[in-house]
């Protein structure tokens, strides 16, 4: 998910659900800094591809009060589980790691707001903020979060990809190959099964909407969990690579530039980043690089399919404005174009 904020403010009561509001009225009324709790501001934040987004916001004498209000896209539970989700929420912020829930209502949830900038696509490209981010994704890999540790990549393409068949009439299904992409995530998990892989908490949607930073600390803050599980770490930093060919905030959102896939350098500096701390000697350290390097390259085919699967079924459950369909055909496109670049693939079924 992607945001920012829309100058413009709406009318709360055409938006924000009355169970929403109960909350935000509880909350400002417990502020003394606030004269009106029922004088809130309702701002849309622009860019978000699976939930409402809004910056909810009350006058004070000071600076003004803030909170966030997501509501739930409709038909988005078809890619994770609600109740997960919000255990993995609560559990990033007991850690430190991200924005406090303040209330929950049937539709959504309302959360602290971030004091920090939204990071923009061209802020991937930046070296140091590039450093900041790999330093930060380390850290989020070693988090301890309780439940099965086990690789949920392989079951999540094998399950979104019945949820995009279900959904699909005859001639998508058809377009998109969808009768032999099963084959492609068995050739997959094979290829990419191999032990020793560090396996961690994973983002799984490392885009620049889900990158906060301090401008004056120059902390990084991770948001947004609605996809992370346990994965290997190498299947994380290849989404987050893809992601720098994407531009949320233009007039064409869903176009993807590939020429903007980071190169070997930039490629190697973030793993350099990222594995610093591993204290190995620089022999050890190098080779460590070069094999975390080629896992990533493979792992950008897993990726593929994965927002591939997810731009048809987006097509079919949610009504955001955002040409989900063309978004999945150009990352199809991607992993045929990629596919013939990485041994042990096989041939090309996804056409």
């Amino acid at each position: 998910m992607v945001v920012v904020e829309v100058p413009e403010p709406i009318e709360e009561q055409e938006r924000i659900p009355k169970e929403a509001k109960k909350i935000l009225h509880e909350l400002a009324s417990d502020w003394s800094d606030v004269a009106d709790f029922r004088a809130l501001e309702v701002i849309p934040l622009k860019g978000a591809m699976t939930n409402e987004v809004y910056q909810i916001k009350w006058p004070t004498a000071g600076r003004s009060r803030k909170v966030l209000v997501r509501i739930y896209g409709e038909g988005v539970d078809v890619f994770f589980d609600r109740e997960d989700e919000i255990r993995t929420f609560e559990c990033m912020s007991r850690h430190g790691q991200g924005p406090r829930l303040l209330g929950r209502f049937s539709n959504g949830r309302v959360e602290e707001f971030i004091n920090a900038r939204t990071l923009s696509a061209a802020d991937l490209r930046d070296p140091d903020v590039s450093a900041l981010i790999a330093l930060k994704l380390r850290e989020f890999h070693y988090l301890d979060v309780p439940g099965p540790k086990n690789v949920l990549l392989w079951e999540r393409l094998r399950n979104w990809l019945e949820a995009a068949q279900s959904r699909c009439p005859s001639e998508e299904a058809e377009e998109f190959r969808l009768n032999v992409i099963g084959e492609d995530i068995n050739t997959l998990e094979k290829l990419l099964s191999e032990e020793g892989q560090r396996i961690g908490f994973c983002h799984n949607d490392l885009q620049y909407g889900n990158i906060m930073i301090d401008e004056q600390t120059r902390q990084i803050t991770i948001i947004d969990y609605e996809y992370a599980t346990f994965n290997p770490v190498a299947y994380d930093i290849a989404n987050h690579f893809c992601e720098m060919a994407a531009d949320y905030h233009t007039e064409t959102p869903h176009v993807l530039d590939y020429t903007k896939y980071p190169d070997l350098e930039e490629r190697k500096r973030f793993v350099q980043v990222y594995l610093r701390s591993s204290g190995s000697d620089k022999e050890a350290q190098d080779a460590e690089v070069e094999n975390l390097l080629q896992y990533i390259e493979k792992y950008t085919l897993a990726s593929h399919l994965v927002w591939g699967l997810w731009g048809i079924i987006s097509a079919h459950v949610n009504e955001i404005d955002f040409n989900y369909m063309e978004y999945a055909r150009q990352r199809f496109q991607q992993y045929r174009l990629r596919k013939p670049l990485i041994p042990g693939t096989g041939s090309d079924s996804v056409q």
